[in-house]
């Protein structure tokens, strides 16, 4: 179990599981640098997870978010994407707060499964079956990134899509172990329904971070 209490401070220390400078790999911001915090914690319980080590934080010892924000701020992009875990488990405003203050570009990539705080310049919601976003998070997303297993996802995917705004991006991501298997159906959903996009996780392939 998170002990909020003791972990977060409201916010000024983060569990943190990793961070490093990287090319974003996949959705709208695909190929672009940035500065990664995988922030530890998470309840949603994908089974396909690629990053299953990072659901328990109580193994990420607490790290001062100015310190975090400090390191993030000496790379060039002056981007950083916050994931996780689920990084919506916490509170960020403060965090997002001193980013802004140094400059930073602000990125988030969530289920939506929690109130999500904290000051976004791009928030990509994923949603999950398993753990369905919270109301009002739809609305606020830049990018509808959708993680397909089977055809049976793209009816999860169409109804998340019904509640986000116009402007929102909307893309169809093949989970990696089976991406070979699904791609051709998959790519003539994309062709008969050209609202949505096709998102590949690309560092895997450039086998980047």
């Amino acid at each position: 179990m998170i002990q909020k209490n003791d972990l977060l401070e409201n916010g000024r220390k983060l569990p943190l599981m990793e961070e490093f400078y990287t090319i974003q790999g996949e959705g709208a911001n695909m190929g672009t640098a940035a500065y990664f915090i995988r922030i530890g914690g998470c309840d949603v319980g994908c089974h396909w997870c690629d990053t299953k080590p990072s659901w328990d934080a109580t193994h990420f010892p607490p790290v001062s978010a100015d310190e975090i924000a400090d390191r993030a701020a000496a790379f060039p992009a002056k981007t950083v994407v916050v994931t996780g875990g689920e990084p919506s488990i916490y509170p960020l405003d403060y965090f997002t707060k001193k980013l802004k203050s140094l400059g930073i570009k602000t990125m988030v990539e969530t289920s939506g499964a929690h109130n999500l705080s904290g000051e976004w310049d791009w928030i990509c919601l994923s949603p999950k079956k398993f753990s369905p976003p919270r109301p009002g998070i739809h609305k606020r997303a830049h990018e509808l990134k959708m993680v397909i297993q089977s055809e049976a996802d793209l009816e999860w995917a169409e109804q998340n899509a019904r509640f986000v705004n116009e402007e929102c991006l909307l893309y169809l991501q093949p989970e990696w172990s089976v991406s070979e298997k699904i791609m051709p159906w998959l790519t003539e959903f994309v062709m008969k329904n050209p609202r949505w996009r096709m998102s590949l996780q690309s560092h895997k392939y450039m086998r980047i971070p």
